[in-house]
Formats: structure tokens, C-alpha cells, sequence
């Protein structure tokens, strides 16, 4: 069964690799073998990786945070994931309520002033490239890698349009995870996978350097 991955960089970093030591993850080698443990006859013939590139300013680590997101794409690219890049919108000041330990419901009277920055174009870049591959004939099964609600209409359109193809669903959660899965998504994949362990994680990572046509990726050190 021939299988083509899309993944939500954005959604799998902040559900998954955030504050882990598994950033310098080779995505491939992962949802490879996902897929063989869902289904051995699986055979993953392309992946695509859609995200936003960083703003320094914004980031944690600066300039050096947009160097290191660089470098993971080159080492990426080497194992043949191919790339889609959207973009960041001009951040905007917004009063945002504050947050609260345990309180889970916003206090409209109680606001903070906020930088906003949202990312633009990953979902549409998602929904289109599955789209386009479930029509095209080339592939007996698409799969998504994200819990974001808003590619619900995507799977939809491909349940009605190629219902021939297989959907599949990987949410990039802890196994022990605060909130429930996106049953929305689920409801219209023939299969759900909704964790990724730490095991599967550590052994996917890339070496700390990884060969490319140019010049060798090395993995950050901040990472």
C-alpha cells in the first residue's frame, strides 16, 4: 500500500516536541514505522512537511532559533521530506485575558496586553497537497499528522471525492495527554493513531550530524 504523510510541523512541535529532547527528530524514520506497526504492508512514498519559517525576534533563542530551524530542514530534506513553507502575519499588539492556574474559563475584566503573531497558509498547504495527492491516483492512502480541527473539511472532501483512498490519522500527543482527541478528524479516518511514545521518539531521532549535499547538518546545540 503505497502511503503519502502530511504533517503539521507547527501542530506536532507544540503537541509533542516542546520541552523534550526529541526536536532533532528525523520524520520519516517516524511515521515510517508507525505506519508498519498500524499496518505492515504500508509503504511511505512521500512526506510533506508544512510549516511557517521562525521570526528571530519572537523566538526564545533569537537568531539563533531561525538557524536552527534551517538547519533541522536541510536534514529533512536529505532523507527526502519535501518542505512547504506559509508564513507569520505582522504581529499585532491584542488584550488577550490572562491565564490562571486551574481556572479554565477567561475572566473578560481581567486582560493582559499581548504581542500576536499567527502562522498563515500550513493549513491551506495541508488541505490542498491532500487534496491534490488523493485525487491523483498515486497513492492508496493519505495520512495526516496533526489534531488541528480546521483540516476536517480537507478529509471530508477526499472522503467524498476518493473514497477509493485510505485515510489515516496520527495526533501528535503524549500518551498521557491533558485533552481528549479530536474526535471531528477521527470520525473521518479509517484509522487513528492518537499518541506518539517517547520510545518511538528517541529512536527516530537523526545522528547529531547528518550528511547532506552540502554541507553537514549539525544538530543544535540548544536543542
Amino acid at each position: 500500500m503505497k502511503s503519502v504523510a502530511y504533517v503539521d510541523g507547527y501542530n506536532l512541535y507544540y503537541g509533542r516536541l516542546r520541552n523534550t529532547p526529541y526536536k532533532w527528530l528525523n520524520v520519516w524514520d517516524l511515521i515510517e514505522h508507525i505506519l508498519r506497526v498500524q499496518e505492515p504492508v504500508d509503504s511511505l512514498t512521500k512526506l510533506v512537511f508544512c510549516t511557517a519559517g521562525i521570526k528571530a525576534r519572537f523566538a526564545s533563542h533569537g537568531q539563533d532559533s531561525v538557524e536552527a530551524q534551517s538547519t533541522y530542514h536541510r536534514a529533512l530534506k536529505s532523507v527526502g521530506v519535501e518542505i512547504v513553507l506559509g508564513q507569520h502575519t505582522k504581529p499585532e499588539k491584542a488584550k488577550l485575558p490572562k491565564a490562571h492556574p486551574h481556572v479554565y474559563h477567561p475572566d473578560p475584566s481581567d486582560v493582559v496586553e499581548v504581542w500576536r503573531m499567527e502562522e498563515k497558509q500550513t493549513d491551506v498547504n495541508l488541505a490542498l497537497g491532500m487534496y491534490r495527492d488523493a485525487m491523483s491516483d498515486d497513492y492508496d492512502q493519505v495520512v495526516l499528522v496533526s489534531s488541528d480541527t480546521d483540516l476536517v473539511p480537507a478529509l471530508l472532501a477526499i472522503q467524498e471525492d476518493a473514497p477509493q483512498v485510505r485515510r489515516g490519522l496520527i495526533l501528535p500527543r503524549h500518551p498521557i495527554a491533558a485533552r481528549p482527541p479530536a474526535r471531528s478528524l477521527s470520525a473521518l479516518c479509517h484509522w487513528t493513531r492518537d499518541h506518539i511514545n517517547d520510545d518511538e521518539l528517541e529512536a527516530a531521532l537523526f545522528s547529531n550530524r547528518v550528511p547532506t549535499a552540502k554541507k553537514p547538518a549539525d544538530k543544535p546545540a540548544h536543542w
